[in-house]
């Protein structure tokens, strides 16, 4: 079989985050749903079916965790820049899609967010 390409992504991963400008936002943090999409080189599937083979969920979500923690972000755009970043560092990605959505902000709407798509 030839791979033609391998994508992997978490979906509506819900974080809780110190993030924006206006003042109610500034009191305390709150619930955004990040979107990461990973567009990886395409190359043989695994051979012994071990998670040392592909690249960890599990690691993708740790970063996005620490990276938050402590920290207050005043633009989702930032948050995303940078979570595109560190994914971009990561072997074998080739391109990202990285999206965030703060769905608690206003009530006349289901979410307020902000999309980035970049490779190396």
């Amino acid at each position: 079989m030839k791979t033609l390409g391998r994508k992997i992504f978490l979906e509506d991963y819900e974080i809780v985050v110190s993030i924006g400008v206006h003042d109610f936002e500034m009191k305390s943090p709150q619930r955004v749903l990040v979107n990461v999409e990973l567009d990886l080189t395409p190359q043989t599937p695994p051979t012994q079916d071990l998670i040392g083979e592909v690249l960890d969920y599990d690691f993708l979500r740790e970063r996005i965790q620490d990276m938050i923690v402590e920290r207050h972000f005043q633009l989702q755009e930032t948050l995303c820049h940078e979570i595109a970043a560190m994914c971009l560092g990561c072997p074998g990605v080739v391109r990202v899609r990285i999206s965030t959505r703060k769905p608690d902000v206003y009530s006349d709407c289901r979410a307020v967010g902000y999309e980035v798509v970049a490779e190396p």
